[in-house]
């Protein structure tokens, strides 16, 4: 349809990091490669977009992220495209911690951060409001360049729990509620200037994985 554009958002696979228990923070400084389990979740997530008539992959340059985004675009045949801006949020000094430490050695940053994230960020590390105010830009560049058929973009939890937040009409500073399950899809329409989310993390796919 004219003046219509479509974006799917979704989050990496899983790696080592997210499969931790207890969880572990995994920020930019936490390169890490898919697990087995997430190289499964990218495998059933390519399945499940190879029947969508999809123009373009895009990802945040992060070694999880262009994974899952090569196996969404290897079915048809495309180039994943890199874009910086799509990084995960820097979660300075925590990153590689657990909850219960962070809130253990650092309790006023971390009371602080779970108040209100988009004011107060990750101990030497970014705000949501930082990271809506690098990526929204992005995606919103990515969506006028789409015509017709989907975009993919592969990025991140709180890359995508910050945007997201903004077509939900959520406050930024509960934007950490939003689920976003390793490869959940979230599907956006732009229709004559209007971004509207159709669907939240879908994860459909991922049915016939144990």
């Amino acid at each position: 349809m004219k003046n219509e554009a479509w974006l799917f958002l979704i989050r990496h696979g899983a790696t080592k990091a997210n499969e931790s228990r207890p969880y572990v923070l995994q920020g930019r400084n936490m390169d890490l490669p898919l697990s087995e389990t997430g190289r499964r979740q990218a495998e059933q997530l390519g399945r499940f977009l190879a029947q969508r008539n999809i123009a373009r992959v895009v990802s945040s340059p992060m070694k999880r992220a262009v994974e899952t985004a090569q196996a969404v675009a290897q079915p048809h045949g495309l180039t994943v495209e890199v874009c910086e801006e799509l990084t995960e949020c820097d979660v300075g000094r925590w990153e590689g911690m657990d909850w219960d430490s962070i809130m253990q050695q650092y309790p006023d940053e971390y009371q602080r951060f779970m108040d209100n994230p988009a004011e107060h960020g990750y101990l030497e590390g970014e705000t949501y409001s930082d990271v809506l105010h690098r990526v929204q830009p992005a995606l919103q560049k990515i969506i006028e360049q789409a015509e017709g058929r989907p975009t993919v973009v592969v990025a991140h939890n709180v890359v995508n729990r910050a945007y997201l937040s903004t077509l939900l009409g959520i406050e930024l500073r509960k934007a950490k509620s939003i689920p976003q399950n390793n490869t959940g899809v979230n599907v956006i329409r732009q229709r004559d200037g209007e971004l509207k989310l159709l669907t939240l993390n879908a994860v459909f796919h991922l049915d016939e994985l144990p």
